[in-house]
């Protein structure tokens, strides 16, 4: 055999291993097969008008897709450029803002916050002296799960600056940096150290310094700018148990926390770049470095490691822990990099598998975690080889569960309450102006032979009291969205009244209706009717 047959030889033997090792890569690439009718039952079992996913595998994106419809009762159909509201899953855009800073040597993750915002204080002097920017990423300050999240939502009228300077007069749950429970205010702090710093506002440096350079072109900080014809989904939540469109949620005072809007197109670059360990995949240049990347995904808070509902034995987790604007946890061997996101009319999340080069989106315009969930993991199951589970089934049975417990524990607080028991006071004598230390003033009126209570400062919180027991009554909100609550009035001996105490009434209600860390005293001892 001559040389140039022997290379001959050697081109057909290597062209068709290089054709197969194409196919095999493009088939190990490739979505599951049967996805778009998994979304279809996903969406029709959890009752979800629209929703947008994105796949990215091995550093390319490999779908962007919507499916179904932007807003109940039109046909306007989602698209791979129709925007979400991603709530918390803008935390992770804030940590890799503070990233650049970090790597630019204009800040250190273990700066005390006071240094680099003048008149940040907490309730305890020693933690607002020890608190680093750390701190503010990892939810173990010592305050509660969702505390202050009122001063936000529903939307106030409150401001970022307004909302760091009510920080001081929040009491604490437990000793710092002892225990994880998840909030917002101090991420919108966090926030608020970029302009500090830099002079540009968070809102700013997200589209400078991210949007622009990724080129996500159909994403914003806010929606307030939207306009009619503009490629929005609309938010949707179960209202007296129907489906239906709510209004916007505009949540710009707590922006770097949980305010921004995006699409499944460039979602896909956002963890493109998070696959790509900072570095952008279509030019050169990085948004922060490999070491940033590192200290972003190390865990920093251990996690309570909840028992997992029966339905959902397979995701059982061996550890779960919050790192710097991600949750991290394992899934049959692998690391996951992910966060949820949750704010009116939507929920959304984000899962990273750094091992396998895996990127999983999923936007929704309804409140079900269990539409997005059991895709995710469906897509999870397709790319780590593992048996097909029936996850729609599992989540909307853990979903069941759930709406049954609350409902039996609502029924029996039913059944043990004292219908006939009367108020202490005539109405009249309920209504003034309490004021929280942290949230401000709230207003008890007496109109039309009933009670109305209003959140001063929320304009949508107005809502009729209805007596319930005893001193207790039940605030039913006049926007139906708002969570209902009990309110309790404590009285002084000679009858005037002290102070009254809140708490939600589902047990389902959304952990920022945090009544519970309220206390309203009354503004003066004897509360007065008001005209």
């Amino acid at each position: 055999m001559t040389n140039l047959q022997k290379g001959l030889f050697a081109i057909f033997l290597v062209f068709p291993f290089v054709r197969l090792a194409q196919a095999q890569s493009s088939e190990t690439s490739a979505p599951p097969a049967d996805l778009d009718a998994y979304v279809a039952a996903s969406m029709r079992t959890f009752d979800v008008p629209g929703m947008a996913v994105a796949i990215v595998k091995d550093g390319k994106v490999v779908m962007t897709k919507g499916y179904g419809v932007r807003k109940l009762g039109d046909s306007t159909p989602v698209d791979e450029f129709t925007m979400f509201a991603i709530g918390s899953n803008t935390k992770a855009f804030t940590t890799a803002a503070l990233a650049t800073l970090v790597d630019e040597s204009k800040l250190s993750w273990d700066d005390p916050v006071y240094q680099r915002l003048p008149g940040f204080v907490m309730y305890d002097p020693y933690v607002s002296h020890e608190m680093t920017i750390r701190d503010l990423l990892t939810h173990r300050s010592g305050m509660g799960l969702g505390e202050g999240d009122l001063l936000f939502w529903p939307q106030s009228t409150y401001t970022r600056d307004d909302i760091v300077y009510k920080l001081r007069f929040m009491k604490p749950k437990s000793s710092f940096r002892s225990h994880y429970a998840y909030d917002n205010l101090l991420y919108m702090t966090a926030g608020q150290i970029i302009p500090a710093v830099t002079g540009i506002s968070w809102d700013d440096y997200i589209r400078q310094r991210i949007f622009t350079p990724l080129g996500m072109n159909h994403s914003a900080v806010t929606n307030s700018t939207f306009k009619p014809g503009d490629d929005y989904a609309y938010p949707h939540s179960r209202v007296d148990g129907k489906l239906q469109v709510i209004p916007f949620e505009v949540l710009d005072n707590v922006g770097p926390a949980g305010s921004i809007h995006s699409c499944a197109a460039d979602m896909a670059k956002w963890v493109q770049l998070q696959l790509n360990r900072g570095k952008f995949v279509d030019h050169e240049g990085r948004l922060f470095t490999e070491q940033r990347s590192k200290e972003m995904w190390t865990p920093q808070t251990i996690l309570p490691n909840d028992d997992t509902p029966a339905p959902l034995a397979g995701l059982k987790a061996n550890f779960s822990d919050y790192g710097l604007g991600w949750v991290l946890r394992d899934y049959h061997g692998r690391k996951l990099v992910g966060h949820t996101g949750g704010v009116g009319g939507f929920v959304s999340r984000v899962m990273l598998v750094p091992e396998e080069g895996l990127g999983v989106v999923v936007l929704t315009n309804a409140e079900e975690d269990g539409a997005f969930d059991s895709i995710l993991y469906h897509v999870l199951d397709h790319y780590l080889h593992l048996p097909a589970a029936d996850w729609i089934a599992a989540f909307k049975a853990v979903k069941d569960n759930e709406e049954k417990d609350a409902a039996d524990t609502m029924n029996r607080a039913e059944s043990a309450r004292n219908a006939s028991s009367k108020p202490s006071l005539p109405l009249e004598k309920y209504a003034g102006v309490y004021n929280d230390a942290w949230y401000g003033p709230i207003t008890i009126r007496h109109e039309s032979g009933g009670l109305v209570i209003s959140f001063d400062h929320t304009p949508t919180m107005v809502g009729d009291l209805e007596h319930w027991q005893y001193d207790t009554f039940k605030a039913h909100w006049r926007v139906h969205t708002i969570e209902d609550a009990f309110i309790t009035f404590s009285l002084n001996p000679d009858g005037t009244i002290v102070s009254a105490r809140m708490a939600a009434v589902s047990p389902l209600a959304d952990f920022s209706f945090d009544y519970q860390d309220l206390l309203l005293k009354a503004e003066v001892n004897a509360v007065r009717e008001m005209k």
